[in-house]
Parts: C-alpha cells; structure tokens; sequence
C-alpha cells in the first residue's frame, strides 16, 4: 500500500511549548488509521499540525505526494484534508443545507450522499445549526468535512458525549465511510474499543511521540498495552 500521507521528524506545539518531538506516521491510500493516548498524549495536536493550526518547528507533511508543511490551512483543505473538530465548527446561522452546500466541492460526496447517510439531517434540512441537537451537529460536522471530498478524513473524538444512539449512528456512518468507501481517515477516540474494529492500523501516542503502533486487531487483542498505555480494563 502506498502512503497518502506522510509525516517525518515533526516537532510542533503552541508558543513556546513543545508538544509533538520528532514524530514519524505513515498513512495509506484507502487506510484507516486510529490515533490514541490518554489526554494530553499529542492526539489534538497532531491534527492540528495536519490541519496547519500549530506552531511547527521541525518536520514534513507530505498529502499525495505534495510538501503541505508550508501551506495555510484553507490551503490544505483545498488540497484534500478533511477535518471535523472537537468543536464541530458548524455554521449555527446556517441550516442544514446551507451548512452543505456553502462549501461543497465536486465529488462522489454531494448533499444527497450525505442525506443518505443521516436521514436525520434530510429531517431536519431546513433547520439552523442551533437548533439541533449535541449528536446532529455532529453529524453535520461529518457531513461537511465529507462534502468537501477530501483525500483525507481526520475525526477528534467525534462520539465524546453523545448518547448511545448516536453513537451507534455515527459508527455505522464510519463504517461505511472506512469499509464501504474506502477512504482515508484518521480517527482520534478515547473509546479504542469502539473504533478499533473500524480501523486497519493504530499508533498509542505517549508524551508527544509514537509509544506503540501496529495493526488495529493486534492491539486489541493486546491487554497489556491496553490497560498500560490507555488505561482500558480488560472486558469482562
């Protein structure tokens, strides 16, 4: 598998503070990819480096074969990197559609697509970002991260507080996105056994650096590496 991405020697934080050192990460073609660690690990930050939101201070970002490391992140989107936040970053003003069609760019991701995948959101086409609940505009989030017909998907934590309803919604979106779609992602989760079966590879970030990476089923399988780096007790 050829990489989509690639990240090498990248040392990147806010201000001063040094958070990420010398990280190295491969992510291929139509491969998902779970990024984990407790908090405060360099799992938000890594993202954000992508997204081009940090202070970078050593490193390459290179996204289908071009050097992204110096571009704005309006550039990289423009360039192929999805992004849907903690914060969601939905336009609240805006309804549904609105949000969708402001930024759509051609792809096999359209609005109908999107629909499709959250019926709630065709339900609710006419309301504003404000009105929805905590788990649409999560979905919206997806939905807007997806109509931009990215080369890549990053997620953060994108079922953190939601009700297991959502939750199972947006996990069969995921997995349709990832298997069905195949396209790239990066899924950042506290729950690793929720998105591990998802995902085809895992790195567990410790301290800013790489502390264990592998193949997503052989983590899960992995209790010691659980419980030690993520604190996951073993299922009963």
């Amino acid at each position: 598998m050829t990489d989509l991405l690639r990240i090498e020697g990248l040392t990147a934080g806010y201000g001063e503070a040094i958070v990420l050192s010398n990280l190295a990460l491969q992510v291929g073609h139509g491969e998902a990819f779970a990024l984990l660690g407790r908090n405060g690990a360099g799992k938000t930050t890594l993202l954000n480096t992508i997204v081009g939101l940090t202070r970078q201070r050593a490193g390459t970002i290179v996204l289908g074969g071009r050097d992204i490391t110096a571009l704005r992140p309006d550039q990289r989107a423009n360039g192929g990197v999805g992004w849907v936040p903690q914060e969601r970053n939905i336009f609240r003003s805006l309804t549904v559609e609105e949000n969708l069609t402001a930024i759509a760019r051609p792809g096999k991701f359209d609005v109908a697509r999107i629909y499709d995948m959250f019926p709630r959101l065709r339900e609710r086409r006419d309301n504003m970002g404000n009105q929805l609940s905590g788990g649409e505009q999560q979905m919206l989030a997806v939905g807007r991260a997806l109509v931009l017909n990215p080369q890549i998907l990053l997620l953060d934590e994108p079922l953190e507080g939601l009700a297991p309803i959502i939750v199972d919604e947006l996990l069969a979106a995921l997995r349709a996105i990832i298997k069905a779609e195949k396209m790239s992602v990066i899924l950042v989760e506290q729950s690793a056994r929720k998105i591990l079966p998802l995902t085809d590879r895992a790195v567990i970030l410790e301290r800013g650096a790489v502390a264990w990476s592998g193949a997503s089923a052989t983590l899960l399988e992995d209790k010691e590496a659980l419980a030690s780096l993520l604190a996951v007790a073993e299922k009963k």
